[in-house]
């Protein structure tokens, strides 16, 4: 059994990402400039935030939070956010999700400018990564397919079962991994809640992705010897005998379930990581396509 470890290779792609940073500096060329976007003080997304600002500096990107009262209007957020699209200094940036429940979060991601749109929530950038074409693509799932590929996990012809619909995982990882190229080729299977024979389907399945948000949900017994298991779920479940007060766990029984896995990701350590690495990947992308259009 081979853990896929996100923290490993994330650092590996952020130290790829350092060296170009470095090489534009020695230029004496603009470097990416990443914003967030966060309203509110919800405790898991201060966390990401606060990750991906820390990220900004290691690698040597310029970084700007923009963080806003809770009780921001969702006319002062959209205003916001067309000031970023028309900075010219922002590269990209990113509307940390959820948002309050008074803001429209579909009128506040259908407001960021297609070219500034590093997370790839865009209709724009999904229809084009569904397409096939250059874009955005959605960091999660491009972090899976990162992971898939620098581990060599053998992807062509095998049949992956995808637990989970969403836009922001779920539908497009099912998509990417029906594509033609390396980590993909895959025949894929989306199952949601209506879904009636689950079980039945991922002990079919030689990779399993389940993006789906409830702890230990995937069984040992759900699973056939020899899959491939990519864990996207992250939840804080409550422990009062922990420090925090809770633990982090995924929605995978890791503990069973590795026990029969060739490849499994960790919670945490695994797909989470490399979602940050791939959104400052799509930065960098964001800045090249600024320079080219200023050319």
């Amino acid at each position: 059994m081979v853990i896929l470890d996100g923290k490993k290779i994330s650092n590996q792609i952020k130290d790829e990402i350092a060296t170009e940073v470095a090489q534009m500096k020695e230029r004496g060329e603009k470097v990416p400039h990443l914003a967030a976007v966060l309203v509110g003080n919800d405790g898991a997304s201060l966390t990401y935030v606060g990750s991906k600002v820390r990220s900004c500096k290691r690698i040597g990107f310029e970084s700007t939070l923009k963080h806003l009262p809770e009780e921001t209007t969702e006319a002062e957020l959209l205003q916001l956010v067309k000031d970023l699209n028309d900075d010219p200094e922002i590269d990209g940036y990113i509307v940390q999700l959820p948002l309050p429940k008074h803001i429209d979060e579909q009128k506040v991601l259908m407001a960021v400018h297609p070219d500034k749109d590093v997370d790839g929530f865009h209709p724009t950038n999904f229809g084009k990564m569904a397409l096939d074409m250059e874009t955005f693509i959605s960091a999660t799932p491009y972090g899976i397919m990162e992971l898939l590929r620098r581990y060599d996990v053998e992807t062509e012809g095998k049949h992956a079962v995808v637990i989970g619909r969403s836009h922001i995982v779920g539908r497009p990882i099912s998509i990417l991994m029906s594509q033609k190229g390396k980590a993909a080729n895959a025949t894929v299977t989306l199952c949601h809640s209506r879904t009636k024979n689950i079980k039945e389907l991922t002990l079919q399945a030689d990779i399993v992705i389940s993006a789906l948000g409830v702890p230990h949900f995937l069984k040992a017994d759900m699973v056939k010897p020899g899959a491939v298991i990519i864990d996207v779920g992250i939840t804080r479940v409550e422990d009062k005998s922990a420090e925090k007060g809770y633990y982090i766990t995924g929605d995978v029984d890791y503990e069973n379930v590795r026990k029969k896995a060739s490849f499994i990701t960790p919670v945490p350590g695994g797909v989470g990581p490399m979602t940050i690495a791939m959104l400052l990947k799509n930065t960098l992308l964001a800045r090249e396509r600024h320079m080219a259009k200023a050319l």
